[in-house]
């Protein structure tokens, strides 16, 4: 991010595991907001990442104050504070240590990443007056057993934040039906670094069609795979790589099984980027049939179709959430509706078939993406809506 100036500022980034391999557009945070960035990790126990990975509240005082709330609740007969502390705001104790540390750290805004983190660190920030800005991705803002405990704390945090971050058109509709103000809420992609996903010749590789993204509900790997059964039928050589796991991996192996298709697709689990980049390389088009679940979870916007576009490669995929906001239909990829398996299909032999459309639909996806939703675009905005709610106070 060499064009935007370094700062004196501090930033806390707040999020709930060290070492999600799938949340990249986290790490793109982290190391690339220019200022000084101190994160921590875990809202069970809050840990300093980067300190020897302490946690700011002792395991021995964490136990004594749990036992003193529990003496507490059962002398006042009150299950108030059971509710406050699970699955809401962190518990007294830790409120006041985070609080304690934004002071002695002398932060000056707290980022927290997704919708339920910043509910927990809300409280801390309000006693210890540093600026909130919540960064929403997915799950957080449309799953319903997310929603359902959450809708009331979030109405409470939609007041209490200076900024809430959308990554797409359709979560920012999502963030002011749940009553987020218009004036906080600002929508910014997660961007993708354009030196590192690049150099895509899809009309030069053979029918490789590539899929990145963890084997869940909303991703729908299982669709992907009967689209392609029908795309083996009419085209014999394509073949089909899953990168990722998830709970849906082994269900996958075995539809590959049971459908005949071991020898087209292949399985090599998670991939760090210079593996994702180079497999994209020699890839035809990039696939992903995200859905709705009945459970109302949804994508954000899918950071692997981002890094194909970058890479030069079209898109087949379904018109959902962020994707409609990225993939231009029918010039940089093609979508079909939801569970529309044979329409992908089509897509998908229509690619196979014809390299020389693969190349030009790749060509002009690489430009969009590099014009539109590069990392160095998309932190250039989140920094300045940080600076914004600095300034503020």
């Amino acid at each position: 991010m060499s064009d935007i100036p370094r700062s004196s500022k501090s930033v806390c980034i707040v999020h709930t595991s060290k070492s999600a391999y799938s949340e990249t557009f986290i790490q793109s945070h982290i190391h690339h907001l220019p200022a000084k960035v101190l994160v921590l990790y875990g809202l069970e126990m809050l840990t300093h990442q980067g300190n020897g990975d302490k946690p700011l509240v002792p395991r021995s005082l964490r136990i004594a104050s749990r036992w003193c709330a529990t003496l507490r609740r059962y002398f006042t007969r009150s299950t108030s504070h059971a509710k406050f502390t699970c699955g809401s705001e962190l518990d007294a104790l830790s409120a006041f240590v985070l609080k304690r540390f934004l002071h002695s750290h002398k932060v000056d805004v707290v980022l927290a990443e997704y919708g339920p983190t910043g509910v927990a660190v809300m409280d801390a920030c309000m006693k210890a007056r540093v600026p909130l800005v919540v960064h929403f991705h997915g799950f957080d803002a449309h799953n319903d057993l997310v929603l359902e405990p959450y809708t009331s704390h979030y109405l409470r945090m939609f007041v209490c934040a200076s900024a809430i971050i959308a990554v797409s058109r359709h979560m920012e509709k999502q963030l002011l039906q749940l009553g987020a103000p218009r004036e906080k809420v600002h929508y910014n992609v997660c961007g993708v670094d354009i030196d590192q996903f690049k150099d895509g010749h899809p009309d030069k590789n053979p029918p490789v069609f590539i899929t990145v993204g963890r084997f869940v509900d909303k991703k729908a790997p299982h669709l992907t795979l009967l689209a392609f059964r029908k795309v083996l039928e009419r085209c014999p050589s394509a073949r089909l790589v899953m990168i990722a796991d998830g709970p849906l991996l082994e269900p996958c192996r075995h539809i590959v099984y049971a459908l005949r298709m071991t020898h087209a697709v292949e399985f090599l689990g998670p991939k760090n980027h210079n593996e994702v980049a180079e497999t994209m390389r020699g890839a035809r088009s990039f696939v992903q049939h995200s859905v709705t679940t009945r459970y109302g979870d949804s994508e954000g916007t899918p950071v692997g179709i981002l890094e194909a576009g970058a890479s030069g490669l079209p898109v087949v995929s379904t018109r959902h959430a962020g994707i409609t906001d990225v993939v231009i239909e029918n010039r940089t990829g093609f979508l079909v509706n939801e569970f529309d398996v044979d329409g992908m299909a089509e897509h998908m032999i229509q690619l196979a078939k014809k390299p020389d459309l693969a190349l030009e639909m790749g060509q002009r996806a690489r430009k969009h993406i590099e014009d539109n939703f590069s990392m160095q675009k998309s932190i250039h905005n989140l920094w300045n809506i940080i600076l914004k709610c600095i300034h503020k106070g």
